[in-house]
């Protein structure tokens, strides 16, 4: 991942940065790691995400 910085605008590029990660999933995923889940807030987290994209799938 790159990110160009134009003249010394440093704040730009780290809001570029940081729109890129959340674009990846990296701040959800590192939310996911940082503390433990139960096995049953796992399973219907899953299935929520999985209806949401079957509902972005059919729009």
């Amino acid at each position: 991942m790159n990110v160009k910085v134009h003249d010394n605008d440093i704040e730009r590029a780290l809001r570029t940065l940081k729109r890129q990660l959340q674009k990846e999933g990296l701040f959800k995923e590192i939310k996911k790691t940082s503390f433990y889940e139960k096995p049953s807030e796992k399973k219907k987290r899953k299935q929520k995400e999985a209806r949401k994209k079957r509902i972005k799938r059919i729009r």
